[in-house]
């Protein structure tokens, strides 16, 4: 028989809820009021099982803001019956995680265990997420974990080792309305006292603009209905009033900033030019430094255009100076016409891949010597010793080209650099061709001189 939450109200706990936020009030008593997330939390996935049959241990719960993670800890807690004792990871540090193992083995013998929910527990430094590991291991304290950054780049890999990870997804803008419909419904914990009327515009609104963020969207509803009094109308205008201003979900130090890079380049290196502008606005509105971008998309220029439009990286590097010279807003155009520029422009990694075979002989033919005839000779005695000899001055012949050898013996042959199909390289094809065919004839010319 799957566990029932339990919880100990008193009449001074019931007057404290009261003065809560809309967003605390609200907040589930059940797993079935439990919104979204239904790929953890519907009927028969493991971890709604664990929770229903009490032998759910340490976890880590890493989702965006407002999507549950302090809530599915507190159901945790309540479902097992242990004692939920939050911990702020930015304001607390060892002293206080002692304080809380202590306490917890108090509880624990008089058989009732402990719940430590460590919020944002990414900002734990090393030192601290160890002083956790023996009483995880020990079970004095079961951890959860809440983060929005991602655990492996985050949370050590000793105490990773010791806890599952479990992640939230954003909630869609249909569970958002969801809660915000519960909560103008509740007369208990919700806003049905206030009689306040909401357009189905407003609503959707307010569920679209929230990014999935379910304290957000309940917030803003309380401080609309606050607004318009008791019996009062939100519409449209007064829902976006109530939002101020909408902020783009983006951690300049996070994963999210990475996603977004790295979503901007495989947009332009797809040669998608909507998707790049989309991706680099998301970062510019969400107060990324452009500069950021413009490193990127010079790298980019090399690696996934290069000689197809050699325009294109000349083109990245003005646009990066002109921003320079004119900063925002007026520097945003230059990074527009750079990113479509770089997306439309035809696609070749032929340098980059040259680059790599060539790196790699480098590495595996360290001590070659650099040809005679290629060498400089500065001094008599270099020059007695063969330094230079048989050299031969492109400029020479009308042709700017004479065929020698370049490459040292060992290499002889080897073809690092193959142009594509593509842009400008289509050219420099054209050019390697004729040369081949010159050094093709001058060999065969000398071979008739020796017959």
């Amino acid at each position: 028989m799957p566990r029932r939450p339990t919880t100990h109200p008193t009449l001074f706990q019931e007057a404290t809820d009261r003065a809560q936020p809309l967003a605390a009030r609200m907040r589930p008593v059940t797993l079935d009021e439990f919104v979204g997330q239904e790929h953890l939390l519907a009927r028969g996935k493991p971890l709604r099982e664990a929770i229903e049959n009490g032998t759910i241990g340490s976890v880590v719960l890493w989702g965006p803001p407002g999507t549950g993670k302090t809530t599915l800890g507190r159901l945790i807690a309540a479902y097992t019956d242990r004692e939920f004792v939050p911990f702020s990871s930015v304001t607390e540090g060892v002293p206080r995680i002692r304080e809380v193992v202590a306490e917890a083995q108090q509880r624990l013998s008089i058989g009732r265990g402990t719940i430590l929910f460590a919020d944002e527990i990414h900002r734990l430094n090393k030192a601290q997420q160890d002083a956790f590991l023996p009483h995880v291991e020990s079970g004095t304290i079961t951890l959860v974990g809440a983060t929005t950054e991602n655990p492996s780049f985050e949370i050590n890999g000793a105490l990773l080792s010791r806890v599952r990870v479990f992640v939230l997804q954003p909630l869609s803008p249909s569970h958002v309305r969801a809660l915000l419909a519960r909560a103008l419904a509740d007369h208990d914990r919700g806003l049905a006292g206030k009689e306040v009327h909401v357009d189905d515009a407003a609503l959707d609104l307010i569920s679209e603009e929230a990014d999935g963020d379910a304290r957000r969207a309940l917030t803003v509803l309380e401080a609309a209905a606050e607004h318009v009094g008791v019996g009062g109308r939100i519409d449209q205008a007064v829902a976006r009033e109530a939002m101020q201003l909408r902020f783009a979900r983006f951690d300049k130090f996070g994963e999210e900033t990475y996603n977004i890079l790295s979503a901007f380049h495989k947009s332009l290196r797809g040669s998608d030019p909507q998707g790049a502008l989309y991706w680099m606005a998301r970062f510019v509105e969400g107060g990324g430094d452009p500069m950021v971008l413009f490193r990127r998309a010079i790298a980019m220029a090399a690696e996934d255009i290069g000689l197809a439009d050699p325009e294109a990286l000349k083109l990245a590097v003005a646009a990066r100076d002109a921003f320079h010279m004119l900063g925002v807003p007026e520097g945003l155009l230059p990074l527009s016409q750079m990113v479509v520029y770089l997306a439309t422009a035809p696609k070749s990694n032929s340098a980059k891949v040259a680059l790599g075979a060539a790196m790699k002989a480098a590495e595996e033919t360290p001590a070659e010597g650099v040809p005679m005839h290629i060498r400089n000779a500065p001094t008599n005695l270099m020059k007695e010793l063969g330094y230079h000899a048989g050299y031969q001055y492109a400029h020479d012949v009308p042709e700017a080209y004479i065929p020698q050898e370049y490459l040292p013996e060992k290499l002889r042959g080897r073809t690092f650099y193959q142009p594509g199909p593509f842009g400008f390289e289509k050219e420099i094809a054209k050019r390697l061709a004729w040369w081949e065919e010159l050094k093709r004839r001058t060999a065969d010319d000398e071979g008739e001189k020796t017959q």
